[in-house]
Order: C-alpha cells, then structure tokens, then sequence
C-alpha cells in the first residue's frame, strides 16, 4: 500500500486518478528495463516512478 506520498497529492498533480495510473505503470516499465536488479531490488520500480510524479520529474503534455 502507498502512504508517502498521499494518493491525493499525486492524482492533483496529473488530473484523475486513470491518468495517474497510466503514467505511472508505463514509468514502472520502462525503468524495470533499465534498471539492474540490484537497483530494483533496492526501490521497487513503482516506488521509483511514484517519486518522480510527485518530485515534479514527470511532465504531463496534454495534447
């Protein structure tokens, strides 16, 4: 279960909830690709990619 950062803050940042979960599911696969497993091992690709959206690293374009 995510508790850091909230949900509430994360869906604010992209607009819903499905758009949240989109972004962060494609996000997760790509890292599982570039990542070693040490580093996945480490942080879970999920985590990872749910840092970046809250972080501010992910921008979403809306066209």
């Amino acid at each position: 279960m995510l508790l850091e950062p909230p949900i509430d803050e994360l869906v604010e940042k992209v607009g819903n909830p499905f758009k949240l979960a989109v972004i962060v599911g494609k996000r997760a696969k790509d890292l599982s690709e570039e990542l070693s497993e040490e580093e996945k091992e480490a942080i879970p690709e999920v985590t990872r990619a749910v840092s970046e959206v809250h972080e501010g690293h992910i921008v979403i374009d809306e066209k």
